[in-house]
């Protein structure tokens, strides 16, 4: 059977968006690479399906899966758009948004924005997780001119590194090979940052299963835990993405607070042929 869904993207950090709260869906591997494929299916960076929220304060239970076909365990932009659909269900307000990471709240800013608790950041090598005992301020992984990441759990892994130019960097040659670096038995999303001032960062983002995206939102909120935890910025800062711009806090309680844009592209409908694979 055909199915409808949702284009919708955050700074350009696009996801097919599937609603499966009254009917239960299960897609293969096979069927996610298909929808995600830009060139024979609809294109995403993330597919994300809605199932019931099964725990307390839950609205929603947001799925994820990478264009790999693989889950994902976080994904701040994805958060904010979903927020924007539930929120606008419930009349506007708070709504809490379950992922296998764990439960997010999310709020309306005004003019399309969210903000979204992304939860703790965690710092223990074991939470990231690492192949064995680090002090993930400073790890020792190194390819070509990216050495020395900061490791950080925002939901999902990520390794920052720090560098004089962000757009300098050969992304796409570097991003796989830290990706499936040995240190990180789960592979890693990769941030290239360049710290702009003590309240503005530029960031360039490999993800994990995704390869260069526009914009990453865990991966922002990883990038300026990483710049503070380092002393080079304070525990607020505008993450400047090649999509736009998020506003990150890391509060003193260790929560990181994202806020940013959502947009609806377009609706559609997934052909049956499409996911015959």
């Amino acid at each position: 059977m055909s199915l409808p869904f949702l284009k919708m993207h955050g700074l350009g950090n696009d996801f097919v968006v599937l609603d499966a709260r009254r009917s239960a869906l299960v897609l293969s591997p096979a069927q996610v690479r298909a929808v995600a494929d830009r060139r024979t299916g609809v294109g995403c960076d993330q597919l994300i399906v809605l199932e019931p929220g099964a725990t307390p304060g839950a609205d929603v239970f947001m799925r994820i899966y990478n264009p790999d076909g693989s889950e994902a365990g976080a994904c701040g932009n994805a958060t904010r758009c979903v927020a924007s659909l539930v929120s606008e269900e419930e009349s506007g307000g708070p709504v809490g948004i379950q992922t296998i990471a764990g439960l997010l709240k999310a709020r309306p800013t005004g003019g399309g924005g969210y903000e979204v608790d992304m939860g703790p950041a965690r710092l223990d090598w074991r939470e990231i997780p690492l192949a064995g005992p680090a002090d993930t301020l400073r790890l020792d992984v190194e390819a070509g001119p990216l050495s020395a990441p900061c490791a950080v759990n925002m939901g999902n892994p990520h390794a920052v590194f720090f560098v004089e130019d962000a757009d300098a960097v050969d992304l796409a040659a570097w991003g796989p090979r830290i990706e499936h670096h040995p240190a990180f038995p789960d592979r890693t999303n990769v941030e290239i940052v360049q710290v702009l001032g003590p309240e503005l960062i530029r960031m360039r983002v490999w993800e994990r299963g995704a390869g260069i995206t526009r914009a990453c939102g865990s991966g922002a909120c990883a990038a300026l835990v990483a710049a503070a935890r380092r002393g080079l910025t304070g525990r607020r800062a505008t993450v400047r993405l090649d999509g736009g711009d998020l506003e990150i806090t890391w509060r003193e309680d260790g929560h990181v607070l994202m806020a940013g844009p959502t947009a609806l592209a377009f609706r559609g409908t997934l052909a049956a042929e499409l996911l015959a694979v």
